[in-house]
């Protein structure tokens, strides 16, 4: 495949780590307004709550009490974002070989769902950066067999009003250095650069690569590196499409709430489960 004939960048879901405090996580959710999914129980031997949007999602991924030992690689990681998926398409994985990028075979795996009518199996296949291309976290690619047991519209439906994932903000003292990884899983001309501020588009979401005070300020609050100073995913902005409801759900329930820079509202990650969380206008 040339690179011309890359497949554009489209977002599918980020990834919450909150190791083994699901049951605090998933309490933190709603009190910040999502409707969250019952827990979920993968094949891997990790599990999950989903906050679905418009075509991506919001994934509390974590371990139930005696099960830790299961993806024990993904443990080691901090508590709060540290995964960043992009859809996928047969043709992904060759491609990523082809140009020479470190990835993992591809591997499928499931966890069941339930629905009015029974049982089902959400399928999924994965194709991975290999361990250490990204610090504190996860960069891969998913396939969905059975995207109609996750994009339900029954729950898509959240308190706070959230429609879809804007910005994906990834703070490190050397931007350069990440944005070439993605300039060589997405081909030349893939990120921009405003200001030495380095970004790309993934779909209806712009992923930020900024330093750590590039990144406060625009969110307003802040965000922690990682050990040692290290890359570290740190926020997320959200389109909602009623900000003044998303206020009123946020304070209400005691949540702490700050205005974002522009037009919104951010909640430190404190109140996020180690994830810093913006909230926009749907048209902002």
């Amino acid at each position: 495949m040339s690179e011309t004939a890359v497949p554009p960048p489209m977002l599918d879901h980020v990834v919450v780590n909150v190791r083994g405090a699901l049951d605090e996580a998933f309490a933190a959710y709603e009190r910040l307004g999502f409707q969250l999914t019952v827990r979920g129980h993968h094949t891997l031997g990790s599990a999950n709550h989903l906050a679905i949007f418009d075509t991506a999602y919001l994934e509390l991924l974590g371990y139930e009490p005696g099960k830790g030992g299961g993806r024990a690689d993904l443990w080691e990681h901090p508590a709060g974002l540290t995964g960043l998926a992009f859809k996928d398409d047969d043709g992904r994985y060759a491609d990523l070989v082809a140009r020479g990028l470190p990835v993992t075979p591809p591997a499928e795996f499931s966890r069941p769902v339930l629905l009015a009518d029974g049982p089902h199996d959400a399928r999924f296949r994965v194709v991975r950066l290999s361990p250490g291309e990204v610090q504190n976290g996860r960069t891969f690619f998913c396939h969905h067999y059975t995207p109609d047991l996750v994009w339900r519209p029954e729950w898509q439906r959240h308190p706070n009003t959230a429609v879809s994932v804007r910005d994906f903000v990834i703070a490190t003292r050397d931007p350069a250095r990440i944005a070439s990884l993605y300039e060589h899983m997405f081909g030349p001309g893939a990120l921009r650069s405003e200001g030495g501020n380095l970004s790309f588009a993934a779909g209806a979401t712009t992923i930020h690569i900024l330093t750590p005070d590039a990144a406060e300020a625009r969110l307003g609050t802040p965000v922690e590196l990682g050990p040692d100073g290290t890359d570290r995913m740190v926020a997320l902005v959200l389109r909602v499409s009623d900000i003044a409801a998303t206020g009123r759900v946020l304070t209400g329930n005691g949540v702490t709430v700050e205005a974002l820079p522009g037009n919104g509202l951010v909640v430190p990650a404190s109140e996020a489960a180690g994830a810093v969380l913006g909230f926009v206008p749907l048209e902002g």
